[in-house]
């Protein structure tokens, strides 16, 4: 292997590090909010991706049904609990009308939008939004009944929206895979390295969201209670911080997060409707070296996976995913070693 040959494979794993690495932060920050593995993160790289090549082909994505499917169960299922809880059926009616305004009148542009053919950027746009809307849906129909349960009852709530989402996707965008067309195309030569705009736009917004991420933990009134909740869940409660409303946005972030890493990754790779679940895999890898805890050790993580997998595709190219998913081994056991104690400590 030469040096040009070690610069473009470092190239491509940075590259792909920085996706895995939003998507690792997603992870993170899902888990020490709600505690919950969220295995379905990839799904919205893919819905991203895919909905905007529906988008592309001016047809009406099958998610935009899905959303409004899902937002009329979620108002149902909050009205009935405001009515529970109030026993005044107007509030309980304006609860399920704030659940379905922001999907129905995303449903809705995407609706009118769809057969306009606007612009890569417009249709960008109307694909995060679609995806985005999920978020704070999928919080409230599978986890929010289910916020106090164990971890593990959690994750397998999370393996059957994966499955379902999975199932849903196979439904709506078909077998076959789609590539996006650039955001930039354009191509600059850095030395040996051929560099490419999309490759540009990927480490610019991987970047800008972030640095966004880190503005709004540290300084936004929301961003504190957030890291409140995650530092301690009884306590945030006490000081008035509403779980669900922490729980619906933190699904509300992961779900743009993945939405904006499937339209970066969408014209690097073909998609197919089950390609999310290795790249959020991938994601949360980066998440494990980090302990599930950490941000800067999720973005460390993720851009050695991403190298790690580049040059594992060169030297063995049938077993990269093998190469990739094995480092979580040597972490694991490093970790239950540093711990130190077992069950007859309890």
């Amino acid at each position: 292997m030469d040096f040009s040959i070690a610069s473009i494979l470092m190239l491509d794993g940075v590259t792909n590090g920085a996706i895995y690495a939003l998507l690792g932060l997603a992870t993170v920050l899902v888990f020490t909010v709600t505690r919950v593995i969220f295995i379905p993160q990839g799904e919205f790289v893919a819905y991203g991706a895919l909905t905007l090549a529906m988008l592309q082909t001016g047809k009406i994505p099958g998610t935009v049904w899905l959303l409004l499917i899902m937002a009329a169960l979620a108002a149902l299922m909050e009205g009935a609990a405001r009515w529970r809880h109030s026993g005044h059926p107007g509030r309980a009616l304006k609860a399920a009308l704030k659940t379905l305004i922001f999907p129905v009148i995303v449903s809705g542009l995407s609706i009118w939008a769809a057969p306009q053919q606007f612009s890569l950027w417009i249709q960008a746009a109307l694909s995060v939004a679609i995806v985005t809307a999920f978020g704070p849906l999928v919080y409230r129909v599978a986890y929010q009944s289910l916020e106090s349960s164990p971890p593990l009852v959690l994750l397998i709530v999370s393996v059957g929206v994966h499955f379902a989402m999975t199932g849903l996707g196979l439904l709506f965008f078909g077998a076959e895979g789609f590539r996006n067309p650039p955001f930039w195309d354009e191509r600059f030569n850095l030395g040996l390295v051929a560099v490419s705009g999309q490759t540009v736009i990927i480490f610019a917004v991987s970047l800008a969201l972030i640095v966004l991420l880190w503005l709004y933990f540290e300084r936004s009134l929301r961003g504190k209670a957030l890291r409140a909740t995650a530092v301690n869940r009884t306590g945030a409660r006490l000081m008035g911080i509403s779980s669900h409303s922490a729980g619906q946005l933190t699904f509300l972030m992961a779900a743009f997060i993945g939405a904006l890493s499937g339209l970066l990754i969408g014209p690097t790779t073909t998609v197919f409707y089950d390609s999310g679940f290795l790249i959020g895999l991938k994601g949360f890898v980066a998440a494990v070296i980090a302990g599930l805890s950490s941000y800067p050790g999720a973005l460390i993580g993720a851009l050695f996976v991403g190298i790690v997998e580049a040059f594992g595709a060169f030297w063995a190219s049938a077993f990269k995913e093998v190469i990739v998913f094995t480092i979580i081994l040597p972490v694991l056991l490093v970790r239950s070693l540093r711990s130190g104690h077992s069950d007859e400590d309890h």
